[in-house]
């Protein structure tokens, strides 16, 4: 399977998601006009990749979302439910939530989406400015 690799504009997060590593990355803002068309691409790809997973098999998600808008968190939901459904399925997969200290609606969100997760793990991952 192919990496999926979408640049970062303003108002839409750097996705790149490597199958070969196993590493899933989706960082910055995201707020676009459309975010269905935005995500569609991504669900999509999840679906498959994971769907062509067996058991065992072990994915790590890494995140640090800035900003996102409500119409943004209803399709990262959909994202997190097919990553739940195939850790339902004895995949492993760890999500890593990365939130700045000071962005308090990052953390909570993070800690909201953690909620509704019956199966994957998911990681809240606080960080500084660097020194």
């Amino acid at each position: 399977m192919k990496p999926l690799i979408i640049q970062q504009t303003n108002s839409t997060l750097h996705v790149d998601f490597n199958p070969l590593a196993a590493l899933l990355t989706l960082r910055g803002e995201s707020y676009p006009e459309n975010a269905i068309r935005f995500f569609e691409p991504v669900l999509s790809w999840l679906r498959e990749y994971f769907s062509n997973l067996s058991s065992g098999a072990s994915v790590k998600v890494d995140m640090d979302i800035v900003y996102f808008n409500s119409s943004s968190s209803k399709a990262l939901m959909n994202c997190f439910d097919v990553m739940d459904e195939a850790a339902g399925r004895g995949i492993e997969v760890n999500i890593c939530w990365r939130h700045h200290v000071e962005n308090e609606v990052a953390k909570e969100c993070g800690e909201e989406f953690a909620e509704e997760l019956k199966t994957a793990i998911f990681i809240m991952a606080p960080y500084k400015d660097a020194e």
